[in-house]
């Protein structure tokens, strides 16, 4: 008898999703439920004045209106707070854990750049490990782990960039909070900052030519992208 099919994944419903955004950034920001009942009812009040002072005759009815209309209002006041603070939370519970390079690079870039999650160079023993974009502002190589046992990482990688990319820049980025160093969450900005160097056409290219040489590194412990609504907070030791 033949074995029935698996029945698909069920994703999660758009409340679930909210739900979940709103508990992961609580944890970082204490306070967001109260800005949210604050900005909801400031909403309100929002619309029960305007109500009354364009209220006239049918005041009762001007003020229902109005006062959904801040309601309204309030509510997407309140989705939007926690949107962008979702972001800021998400930055500061990966800060420091590896593959949070990788996980900004693949997802933050945009069009115009090109990047895997997984690292191009790791030391499995600490986790150091070296990531690479390409975009129209050349190639770009990342660093994340301490920086004095990178050296070689980046060093290795920034050598077989310029030997098969030769004459395309290669821009070298440290992950980390030190005064040459840029923080996880610029990370996404200072690559996007980096002048435009290439046109698509020999972007391309320099993507084909890259992963022609690459190593496999599937047999290595590589520190996959972060989902960072399932992240915690690193425990003291």
């Amino acid at each position: 008898m033949a074995k029935k099919a698996s029945a698909p994944e069920k994703r999660p419903n758009f409340f679930s999703q909210i739900r979940s955004l709103f508990r992961f950034t609580r944890e970082v920001y204490g306070w967001l439920p109260w800005a949210q009942a604050a900005i909801l009812v400031g909403g309100v009040l929002i619309g029960l004045i305007v109500g009354f002072l364009l209220g006239g005759d049918g005041a009762v009815l001007s003020l229902i209106l109005w006062g959904v209309t801040g309601l309204m209002f309030g509510v997407l006041g309140a989705m939007f707070l926690m949107t962008r603070l979702s972001t800021t939370a998400m930055y500061a519970k990966i800060d420091g854990m590896p593959g949070a390079s990788g996980h900004v690079m693949s997802t933050s870039l945009g069009r115009s750049w090109q990047s895997s999650d997984t690292p191009v160079g790791i030391n499995p023993k600490t986790q150091e490990a070296v990531y690479r974009a390409v975009g129209r502002g050349g190639i770009v190589v990342v660093g994340e782990g301490s920086r004095g046992r990178l050296t070689r990482l980046v060093n290795e990688e920034r050598q077989k960039a310029q030997r098969v990319a030769n004459g395309v820049p290669v821009t070298v980025f440290y992950v980390g909070h030190g005064d040459d160093e840029v923080q996880i969450s610029e990370l996404a900005k200072a690559i996007k900052k980096v002048p435009k160097a290439i046109d698509k056409a020999t972007m391309g290219a320099v993507i084909r030519r890259l992963d022609s040489v690459s190593q496999s590194l599937s047999s290595l412990p590589i520190p996959k992208g972060i989902d960072p609504t399932k992240v915690r907070a690193q425990r003291p030791r």
